[in-house]
């Protein structure tokens, strides 16, 4: 599963580790991915989605409608 949101298209950033001494190795920081089935009344069917936690929560606010509607217009087939 890679690791970025389908709806806010979030991935992962890079860094450094900083230890004690200022030695710097290389980290990187992953979204809070998680995957998500959620039925779509519009085409009668389940969709199922590759969300951060903060797209899940735009879904409740905005509706599965529109959220797929976005997903859409970015140019992500679902």
């Amino acid at each position: 599963m890679s690791a970025h949101c389908q709806l806010t298209g979030v991935k992962p950033v890079f860094g450094n580790n900083v230890s004690h001494s200022h030695r710097r190795t290389r980290r990187r920081w992953d979204p809070n991915i998680q995957r998500r089935r959620y039925w779509l009344p519009s085409e009668g069917r389940h969709v199922r989605l590759t969300l951060s936690a903060r797209a899940i929560k735009a879904i409740d606010r905005i509706g599965i409608d529109q959220a797929v509607a976005q997903i859409r217009a970015r140019g992500e087939k679902i």
